[in-house]
């Protein structure tokens, strides 16, 4: 995993993924509080919370997946 991402796009990332973590645990919060239906409610916290958790990673490593396989990103 080579960086392949500048400090521009590693602000955005790590942004992104503080705020899709945050989003995660609202919605955890309001499936376990009733207001969300546990089936839908469940997985969605673990999809915002997994890819919120895998933007901040990319971030800190500098590495972004679209461009590791090939893709152009505007950041």
């Amino acid at each position: 995993m080579q960086c392949n991402i500048g400090a521009k796009g590693k602000a955005v990332r790590m942004k992104g993924g503080i705020f899709t973590v945050a989003i995660g645990l609202v919605i955890a919060a309001l499936t376990l509080f009733g207001v969300l239906e546990p089936t839908i409610g469940w997985p969605a916290t673990g999809a915002a919370i997994f890819g919120g958790g895998f933007a901040i990673f990319e971030a800190r490593k500098g590495w972004c997946i679209i461009r590791a396989m090939g893709f152009k990103t505007p950041l």
